[in-house]
């Protein structure tokens, strides 16, 4: 059935009783292709049977779909033509694992983050009726995208779609899951309405019985379903859904096809906003995934026969680093709290919370309101650590900058996923963290280079923050060059690695190895390097940066993060301010978004890596 399946609209050429299988070899397909590439798995096994309803309903490219975050559109893709992109999924010039309008027109909006789809769809439906053109608009979002508050404020904003009597179809994709298992108030309603099944078989019986009635069947129907007294309320605890003018329906079998198939066309009928509450199993026909959703969430290549991660190293990474010793800080200081946004295993908080659990909050994904909880616990006496990608933070910047740096509120934030990520691509990549945080005020940003460092830093904000503290560190193996040659955490204070004549080397935490290597190269040609370790971002070694300007004629701050706003930009203009005559280069990403590949092939395209490095101050050196 796949080979069938070759560009937008061929799944409607099949047959009906051939569509069982077609979603079996889709199952097939996924399982196959990720083992070898890695990528998000479980969700993808999880909405087979949807996407494909979606597709037999929908008209490609011309109604749009929306999918929140994107990690689970790997079925869209393949009914879309793009089955041979998943030789190199998620690999340098390969096909994206998010949706990209720029790889396909069937792919109505780039997504990377949660809880974005409805305001989009809400946007692209009143474009839509400003157009006058007619073409449907679908939106898929998780039940753990619904502890985003972003989804609530495009809710709250769709009861106009129902005043204008226009269709909005909202599929709510509910697995129990976001990446880790769901929490919150949130949850526990859909747990409520999963057990009201009754309600949804009543409902149907009642209103088909009394349409039957001649006469005043129809408008005594209508009278019930606008009746904020309706049987509805007797069932399902709020219908909070109802109550912000949506049409509910659900919950229905997120694997029925047939059902789903009926229930979409019936809701593209309806001259309002509806959203269609449907239950799936994540990870769905491979049991390894099954069983453990959130380990093939998003996972390496693995072993298709026990579900096991090929090459695992056994190396420990700077998330295991950080995690490891704020538990072991935990055991002798009671004033610690540990907070994650839906990522505890992925931020490495998972033991915490096994340990701790009452000093352990998983708030959902709700990036804004983790930043602000945890200055309310500083506020209050304890010493909140926020663990949390650097992409995702970039969502908090208001609660940080406003709710914890204005007050000097002492949260320490683990930035994780500095830098360069890989192969989640543009939506992921952690190189916005500097600008971003530089600019607030009372804020210190520290940037480790090893493991060691990254453990004497956290002990330090432990023991001695007075204000909001963010540590970045990059995502994999920690790193161990110079860890023997380790030299206490002084504030504010920076460290002189290596001392040179012909230009010296400023080096940002995680590319510090790759300054190292060009230093290293650049000496094999006969220059003399000097190489100096920041450690402090914000505030600068403002003595050390002295010390340099009398040193050396040429300065090179390095950096994996954009350069506009950046940690060099703050270096040249502090030097420059303060009489400096000698050249300063920086080096980093310049005014673009990093596509997905490998790190190391993405600092070699963006002459990052060693030899890049060496050649940006050979040329520098040699005018």
């Amino acid at each position: 059935m796949l080979e069938m399946i070759n560009k937008p609209n061929d799944i409607k050429k099949l047959e009906v009783k051939d569509y069982k299988l077609l979603a079996k070899e889709i199952r097939r397909f996924l399982i196959k292709n990720v083992s070898r590439t890695g990528g998000h798995l479980a969700s993808n096994l999880g909405v087979v049977e949807l996407t494909m309803a979606l597709h037999l309903v929908l008209d490609f490219p011309k109604d749009k779909l929306i999918f929140d975050v994107g990690h689970q559109s790997y079925v869209h893709k393949i009914l879309t033509g793009r089955k041979g992109g998943f030789a190199h999924l998620r690999q340098f010039h390969g096909m994206s694992g998010f949706p990209k309008r720029k790889e396909s027109d069937c792919d109505a909006f780039h997504s990377g983050h949660s809880s974005m789809s409805l305001s989009v769809a809400l946007g692209m439906a009143k474009a839509r009726d400003l157009n006058h053109t007619n073409e449907t608009i679908v939106a898929v979002i998780g039940d753990g995208a619904l502890s985003g508050g972003m989804a609530y404020e495009a809710l709250n904003n769709m009861v106009q779609l129902r005043e204008e009597k226009k269709n909005l179809i909202i599929i709510l994709n509910d697995n129990k899951m976001s990446i880790a298992e769901n929490v919150g108030g949130m949850s526990a309603y859909l747990n409520k309405i999963r057990m009201k099944k009754e309600y949804v078989d009543l409902k149907d019986n009642v209103e088909h019985s009394l349409l039957k009635i001649p006469a005043i069947g129809k408008p005594l129907t209508k009278a019930i379903k606008k009746s904020k007294d309706s049987i509805k309320h007797l069932f399902v605890p709020g219908m909070m859904f109802e109550d912000m003018g949506l049409t509910y329906t659900g919950p229905i079998d997120g694997h029925d096809l047939p059902l789903l198939i009926d229930t979409l066309e019936q809701a593209k009928k309806l001259e309002e906003p509806v959203i269609i509450h449907v239950i799936t199993k994540k990870g769905k026909g491979y049991r390894p995934a099954e069983k453990n959703p959130e380990k093939f969430h998003g996972i390496g290549p693995f072993y298709i026969k026990d579900g096991e991660v090929i090459s695992k190293s056994s190396k420990p990474s700077n998330t295991a680093i950080f995690s490891d010793t704020l538990l072991q800080a935990a055991k002798k200081d009671d004033k610690i709290a540990a907070v994650t946004a839906a990522m505890p295993e992925g931020t490495g908080l998972k033991k915490f919370g096994e340990e701790y659990p009452e000093r352990f909050f998983d708030v959902g994904i709700a990036e804004e309101h983790a930043v602000t909880f945890c200055a309310g616990m500083a506020a209050n006496g304890w010493k909140p650590v926020f663990a949390v990608y650097s992409t995702f933070l970039q969502r908090g910047f208001d609660q940080v900058l406003h709710d914890v740096a204005l007050g000097n509120y002492p949260v320490i934030f683990g930035v994780d996923r500095s830098g360069l990520v890989g192969a989640d691509g543009e939506t992921h990549q952690g190189i916005f963290d500097i600008p971003y945080l530089s600019m607030i005020p009372n804020l210190t940003i520290m940037a480790p280079i090893n493991g060691r460092e990254i453990k004497e830093m956290l002990l330090y904000a432990l023991n001695h923050a007075t204000g909001p503290i963010a540590i970045k560190y990059s995502r994999g193996e920690a790193e161990t060059l110079l860890e023997e040659s380790f030299q206490k955490i002084e504030y504010g204070k920076g460290q002189i690695i290596h001392r040179g004549k012909d230009a010296v080397l400023v080096a940002v935490g995680n590319i510090f190895c790759e300054a190292y290597e060009a230093m290293k190269l650049l000496e094999a040609e006969g220059y003399e390097i000097g190489l100096v370790n920041p450690r402090y971002l914000k505030p600068f070694d403002q003595k050390l940066l002295d010390e340099l300007a009398q040193t050396y004629d040429c300065i090179v701050t390095i950096e994996e993060g954009i350069l506009h706003g950046g940690f060099g930009a703050g270096v040249m203009q502090y030097l420059y301010q303060n009489g400096y005559t000698g050249r300063v280069r920086n080096i980093g990403i310049n005014d673009v978004f990093v596509e997905h590949g490998s790190i190391k092939e993405l600092r070699q395209m963006l002459k990052l890596d060693g030899k890049g490095i060496a050649d940006s101050v050979k040329e520098m050196l040699s005018n």
